[in-house]
């Protein structure tokens, strides 16, 4: 059972991109430190993008800029497909966080290989764009991107806060791009991050 049993099509580029797509369901498989909000199990990265997706079609009226919510949505979707290779890294994981960018970029350059070249660049970019977080689209794909495993933290009594024992600079630094873009949002992150300091989730 697998890609061996994969039945040519004689068509190149179909054969290509339907093997690029069993690849990625790989993505299925990489668990991310986010716990459900029912607590059963860790997501993994192939539920955590179609969910911050189906934020993307939420949440634009709190934006300081309107974005474009379908570009924003292509960006979400394939914005953890290198994860496929080079695992999850956790946000506050200082370490992990040092060696981040040279494997994804390795893991881009191999993932990226399998489809069409024009296709190739164009998922690249998309993922590149998110990445840099510049654009009008990408600051709002980082927000939901941030704002999504935030929701889960104050609904399973700061899970992976407390698991990483992580202080409420760390998540101010990493929501500060909420802060800026959609601050009506933020003060209901702010809210929250004074409650995970009383419950004794996160660290002060």
């Amino acid at each position: 059972m697998g890609i061996e049993e994969f039945l040519a099509s004689g068509n190149e580029r179909l054969d290509m991109q339907l093997k690029f797509t069993a690849e990625i369901d790989k993505m299925t498989s990489v668990y991310r430190r986010t716990l459900l909000v029912s607590g059963e199990r860790r997501e993994n990265d192939a539920e955590h993008s179609w969910h911050i997706a189906v934020m993307a079609l939420l949440f634009k009226e709190y934006c300081i800029e309107e974005p474009d919510v379908e570009h924003a949505i292509k960006m979400l979707v394939v914005h953890d497909l290198v994860e496929v290779y080079a695992g999850d890294t956790f946000a506050y994981d200082d370490k992990g966080n040092a060696s981040k960018e040279a494997r994804e970029k390795e893991a881009a350059d191999k993932l990226f290989s399998q489809i069409p070249q024009e296709q190739g660049t164009e998922i690249r970019s998309l993922w590149e764009e998110f990445d840099a977080a510049r654009t009008t689209d990408a600051k709002y794909a980082a927000c939901l991107d941030r704002l999504q495993p935030f929701l889960h933290n104050t609904l399973t009594e700061g899970h992976t806060w407390r698991e990483g024992h992580t202080r409420r600079e760390q998540v101010e630094k990493r929501m500060k791009i909420i802060k800026e873009f959609m601050p009506a949002v933020y003060e209901w992150v702010d809210k929250n991050l004074d409650r995970g300091i009383e419950k004794g989730w996160l660290n002060s």
